[in-house]
């Protein structure tokens, strides 16, 4: 749930938090310079199909070529569809068990990339459907060639060193329904709208809506529940306009270009987060204000919250404490409120959330203040996981727990917390060795890789050497030059730091030294040098 979205825009980024209770629970960047490219669908080139990977690489004009596994193409017939959850369910039905996220993707397994191999469930899918057998698919290069063009989409940006993830499967999205112009006939709503009277009545309207354009799917997002029907008949017209208009670059595209944009993060955020929870929208740009007021009047008309345009003197963002809660999404370190903590760890394999009781003692008896500590580490793992925006596997480590209802108790707070989260995410409940194993869709870079870069210190890896190893380190350098080349006087070249250890605090193994070699050596400190570096000049 968000009460408040802040809006704050400068010439070089643009971000918005997502505000409940005062506490932040979701921010999002978008600097010009490295836009998202989610959702925006291009006319690409395919440069490479892999065979072995059943993918192909697609020139869609970036830096490195998008990949598509077999799966992602639309003209693939997929064999017993009946048995894998295919498509077909999805057609038959308004309340088919085929996963719909609220993005308007249907729910994909893709076995040939490694990044969802590594877990047995992927960001995406459901339980039910990872039990199934996996189908079998015919070989990607008889499907598509090297040189062909193809209409693609984007839904996962490039992420460290892999390119973006595309798809054929194009969809639309608007305020409350998403356009699927591949697809005719699907009707399909969000898996997050379980009422099944509002399922019917919803399902009836989407059948209306398509029965003049049969040549479309159609599926309704969360925001749909309890929408009249003018509303969504106003949002579906909206979108056949925008395809049509799209649509209409096609034939004469040559790749790789862009066919379609889609909406700016500010109105992206009006689209997907304004609810009638949203009590205000602050936004400090005059320009993006009338954008927004401009998109409220057409899409959101009946939207009861305050528009407020912010002119304080201080930084919207340092006025309403947006800018601490970002420096500490980055640490590794989260106090809880009892005295606990958890202790963060994102590596590229996977992330590890520990959590300790800390200074908390409790009042009662061990088991009661590790199932308390326990209970709020829920809560807060959730906030952190959206508000770091972590993806991919996560493990936790929770206290140690005896009582098996406490157990389950502290899974199912998890589990209500997550369901918060717009990003797709699936518990696969407590390991033997008590360890929690859980999967996040991950679709953008986490907030450490969008605004943080590998220490220039230890490289990445979170700790440098002692200054005494250093020192050890140092001298056998010297050693292992003086002894091949045999020259006169050595020069060391180092950090300060270390040149001062040396000399009050080994100053005997360096006279040592000096004798065992037969030569003097001299030190020049570097104010540029880091910690670890060093260089062994001869004279």
């Amino acid at each position: 749930m968000t009460e408040e979205i802040l809006i704050n825009a400068t010439p070089n980024e643009t971000r918005v938090a997502l505000v409940d209770n005062g506490m932040l629970q979701e921010v999002m960047h978008d600097r010009h310079s490295c836009t998202s490219m989610v959702g925006q669908i291009f006319m690409g080139r395919i440069e490479r199909v892999v065979p072995g990977l059943q993918a192909a690489f697609i020139n869609i004009g970036l830096e490195r070529s998008a990949f598509m596994h077999v799966t992602d193409i639309c003209s693939l017939e997929k064999p017993d569809s009946s048995a894998n959850g295919g498509k077909e369910a999805a057609h038959s039905s308004a309340s088919s068990s085929k996963p719909v996220n609220d993005s308007g993707n249907q729910s994909r397994s893709y076995s040939a990339w490694p990044d969802d191999t590594s877990s047995p469930e992927s960001p995406g899918v459901d339980s039910a459907s990872a039990s199934r057998p996996a189908p079998s698919y015919p070989n990607i290069a008889s499907v598509v060639h090297e040189g062909q063009q193809l209409l693609v989409q984007v839904y996962k940006d490039a992420i460290g060193s892999k390119g973006a993830r595309v798809t054929c499967q194009i969809s639309i999205p608007s305020r409350y329904l998403v356009l699927l112009p591949q697809e005719p006939g699907t009707r399909a709503l969000s898996a997050r709208i379980t009422d099944e009277a509002e399922r019917e009545r919803l399902q009836a309207i989407l059948d209306e809506l398509g029965a003049n354009f049969p040549q479309y799917g159609i599926i309704a997002r969360t925001n749909a529940e309890g929408v009249d029907r003018h509303s969504l008949q106003r949002d579906f017209d909206f979108l056949v306009r925008l395809w049509e208009k799209a649509r209409q670059s096609i034939p004469s595209a040559r790749a790789p270009q862009r066919i379609y944009q889609g909406l700016s993060l500010p109105l992206r955020a009006m689209r997907d987060n304004l609810t009638h929870e949203v009590r205000q929208v602050r936004v400090d740009s005059p320009e993006i204000h009338k954008e927004i007021q401009a998109f409220l009047t057409e899409f959101v008309p009946q939207w009861a919250g305050e528009l407020v345009l912010y002119e304080g003197d201080r930084p919207i963002f340092d006025f309403f404490n947006i800018e601490e809660e970002i420096s500490k999404a980055l640490r590794r370190f989260v106090p809880l409120k009892s005295g606990g903590n958890l202790v963060i760890d994102q590596n590229e394999a996977m992330t590890t959330i520990d959590v300790n009781t800390g200074r908390f003692v409790g009042h009662r008896n061990l088991e009661d203040t590790i199932f308390r500590t326990n209970l709020e580490a829920a809560h807060c793992i959730a906030r952190q996981i959206r508000l770091r925006n972590i993806g991919g596997i996560i493990i936790l480590d929770f206290i140690d727990m005896q009582d098996e209802n406490h157990r389950q108790q502290v899974l199912n707070t998890l589990q209500h917390c997550l369901d918060q989260d717009p990003v797709k995410t699936s518990i696969s409940g407590i390991t033997e060795l008590g360890l929690v194993e859980m999967t996040r869709k991950r679709t953008t870079e986490c907030l450490q890789k969008l605004l943080c870069e590998p220490c220039p210190e230890c490289t990445g890896r979170g700790y440098v050497k002692t200054v005494e190893s250093l020192a050890f380190e140092l001298f056998r350098e010297i050693t292992r030059a003086v002894r091949q080349f045999k020259t006169g006087n050595v020069l060391v070249l180092a950090n300060p730091e270390l040149i001062d250890h040396i000399i009050d605090e080994q100053h005997l193994g360096l006279q040592e030294l000096e004798e065992n070699l037969g030569k003097r050596i001299r030190f020049q400190p570097e104010e540029a040098y880091n910690r670890e570096q060093f260089d062994v000049v001869l004279t």
